[in-house]
């Protein structure tokens, strides 16, 4: 099943992680449904590319140099752009995932369920809805 925006045209996806080897594991398990429009190693990079780029959807790590994935999703939303955006990130602490909610993010996924979780997700936020990885006990609301 592929996703498409209104035009006909697959959603546009910009993926961030400092990982060179997660970017890669995280293109593969999108790419068949999603355009991947660009993938950084940084927060700033992300800043930049999602500036120019304005994609539908940006899947982010937390932990990045530069800027971190909060401080550019704070820096993104400011900027008023309205990406939809899931955290993919090693941290499974209720207090990281409130912080993520309160920057608007609609998706929490934790890495090492990325490749069983990660594409349910992406397609859950697409269609509006939030997904957090079920394996954390605090849900993904206020």
């Amino acid at each position: 099943m592929t996703s498409t925006s209104a035009s006909g045209n697959r959603k546009r996806l910009l993926l961030a992680d400092d990982q060179v080897a997660v970017l890669q594991e995280v293109r593969l398990l999108l790419t068949n449904d999603y355009e991947i429009v660009a993938e950084v190693t940084d927060g700033k990079s992300l800043v930049e590319e999602a500036q120019r780029l304005k994609p539908d959807l940006i899947v982010s790590d937390i932990s990045m140099p530069e800027m971190n994935g909060f401080e550019a999703a704070e820096k993104l939303r400011a900027l008023g752009l309205t990406s939809k955006l899931i955290f993919l990130t090693v941290q499974s602490t209720s207090a990281y995932l409130r912080k993520a909610r309160r920057l608007g993010a609609a998706g929490y996924v934790l890495k090492v369920y990325a490749v069983e979780q990660l594409r349910q997700a992406v397609s859950c936020v697409l269609e509006g809805k939030t997904y957090v990885s079920p394996q954390l006990e605090t849900p993904l609301k206020d």
